[in-house]
């Protein structure tokens, strides 16, 4: 499948209608995602069909939504759909069907999408693992033995396999990053307040989880960024910034002229799978910037620590349901929120500022840093978690992602990239941090990166077409 902006721009000149991409969009995934298990609560196909046919006479009478007119889109089953079933990937939820769709999946239909269902996701989003109770697990495209990653693994299998033209995910503790770099795909997270998707109740809190489109390629990853973007009026965090310009033709930023910071292991202090750092660093060099070691400029251990209180606390929510009915890794978050008193909270706050401080300093003398997606390749999709990391034991549901941490806590904007596949045949990705705010500047070096590499092009194994 063509990226999405190659889809728009043909639908746009009548050269490919809305009802044959719709249909081709339909048989692919009747092809390919019974064996990957990436869409879910898909809609009748003849429905599907007739809303397209709509689309076709609404451009016949010269009425365009906006670019993603007539393109099928499957939304994050993290986020409310009207008239869509919305679980959550929680058994409490498998018959919920939505009122009103939420701010992200109103901008994508505001932009002209058609809505064909939802793409998976970990029970709550809880756990880089997709997997739960209400559909099963869903597939890496590469190695269908293997896990995809989450908790937007749905919409990266989807990507990787071709089943949709872009997809749109969600990033707390790399939940976007890492289904990028296990399914070879473009993802982005956005800096804090740039896309205005947290609840409104909770509108005075600066959040660390955040909406973000997912692409094959940094031009759709740039057009759904700036679909999503935008000032939110109930969210103070919110950045007031017209999000055209962030959907502009992108120019390439000038690798010669770029100086990027290598975090690699944090000075020693990530166990990683072995081949993860060497493929990222060559792929680092594959662009051809000025690669300077760098160290952290924070606590690595102090940075985790206050991560795990933060997400204790985020998961206060789910204390009002019933326990019981929840995965273990929730129940264990939820139990922690209990634990976590103000002066817990307060050190928390003041070592997230600590590590936006040290990220900051550096920034001020590197264009960007980088550093891998994810510190282990995809394991078996059996697995809820890996137990260890080059027989480092992990305590913990999610400690094999916390290379992810410290850009969540500061805030600052991620492009997760494509770094190439291991010995095994494996994707990887790597993380490139941003300024404060730099999102336009950081979409342009990964669209540098892009030319330099091409590794997203390298299609799953039986479906290059």
């Amino acid at each position: 499948m063509e990226d999405a902006t190659a889809l728009s721009q043909r639908i746009a000149r009548r050269e490919l209608s809305c009802v044959e991409l719709m249909r081709a969009c339909l048989e692919r995934i009747e092809a390919v995602d019974p064996a990957l298990n990436a869409i879910v609560s898909l809609r009748d196909g003849d429905v599907l069909v007739a809303e397209a046919a709509e689309r076709d006479a609404e451009l016949a009478r010269g009425e365009r939504r906006g670019w993603m007119h007539g393109l099928p889109h499957a939304i994050k089953d993290l986020e409310e759909t009207a008239g869509i079933v919305t679980t959550w990937g929680s058994p409490l939820y498998a018959d919920f069907v939505p009122a009103a769709d939420s701010e992200v999946a109103r901008r994508i239909r505001g932009a002209g999408a058609i809505v064909i269902g939802k793409t998976n996701v970990p029970e709550f989003g809880y756990g880089s693992q997709t997997y739960n109770d209400v559909f099963g697990p869903t597939r890496n495209p590469y190695d269908p033995s293997r896990t995809a990653g989450g908790s937007s693994g749905g919409a990266a299998a989807a990507l990787a396999a071709g089943l949709v033209p872009v997809a749109d995910g969600s990033d707390y503790m790399g939940s976007l990053r890492n289904p990028a770099a296990f399914c070879n795909v473009y993802g982005f997270r956005p800096s804090l307040g740039r896309v205005g998707s947290p609840p409104p109740e909770r509108a005075f809190e600066a959040p660390i989880g955040t909406a973000g489109p997912m692409a094959r390629s940094p031009r759709d990853l740039a057009a759904l960024l700036a679909t999503l973007a935008g000032p939110h009026p109930e969210l103070p965090f919110s950045i007031d910034e017209d999000p055209a310009r962030l959907a502009a033709p992108l120019e390439p930023a000038d690798p010669a002229r770029l100086r990027i910071g290598w975090l690699g292991d944090l000075g020693g202090h990530l166990p990683f799978e072995p081949g993860i750092l060497e493929l990222c660093e060559a792929a680092l060099g594959a662009l051809g910037a000025e690669v300077v070691p760098v160290g952290p400029g924070f606590d690595p251990a102090a940075a985790w620590e206050a991560a795990v209180t933060l997400r204790h606390y985020d998961a206060t929510w789910a204390l009002e349901l019933p326990r019981e009915r929840l995965k273990p890794e929730i129940r264990w978050e939820a139990e922690g929120a209990l634990a976590v008193t103000g002066p817990v909270l307060h050190a928390a706050q003041v070592t997230r500022t600590e590590v936006a401080a040290g990220l900051r300093a550096l920034l001020r003398e590197h264009d960007a840093l980088a550093l891998p997606s994810a510190q282990v390749f995809p394991f078996d999709v059996d697995t809820p978690w890996p137990r260890e990391i080059a027989g480092r034991p992990l305590p913990t549901y999610h400690r094999w992602m916390e290379v992810v941490v410290p850009a969540s806590l500061a805030g600052l904007p991620v492009a997760a990239v494509p770094a190439g596949f291991g010995p095994a045949g494996l994707p990887m990705g790597m993380q490139l941090i941003g300024r404060p705010r730099g999102d336009r500047a950081l979409l342009e070096l990964t669209e540098a990166h892009d030319r330099a590499t091409g590794w997203v092009r390298a299609r799953p194994p039986g479906l290059r077409r």
